[in-house]
């Protein structure tokens, strides 16, 4: 069972990304939504999940973060339209 996401927010399509990791999906996404952290999410108004992998343990979550935040624009843009070519938002029904 996975334990730890690494996830990409965007405020819309082909909009502000964000790349974030955390143990639990739905609260962080919460605290996003609810903007409760006074962040860059909250500046820019970034809450829709658009993107997300799941891992089994911290450390490769970790490291995938780290990897995918070097990464240019357009392959995170590629990465999220070839699961998500709609930018959907993931957790529209969690909330």
């Amino acid at each position: 069972m996975a334990n730890f996401y690494v996830y990409i927010l965007a405020n819309k399509p082909n909009g502000v990304l964000y790349i974030g990791v955390t143990n639990e999906l739905e609260r962080r996404l919460g605290e996003h939504k609810n903007k409760i952290l006074k962040g860059f999410t909250y500046k820019y108004n970034v809450d829709k999940l658009v993107y997300f992998e799941e891992f089994d343990t911290y450390e490769e979550a970790f490291l995938r973060e780290r990897r995918l935040k070097k990464w240019n624009r357009d392959w995170k843009i590629q990465l999220i339209e070839k699961e998500n070519p709609d930018w959907i938002d993931l957790s529209a029904e969690w909330f």
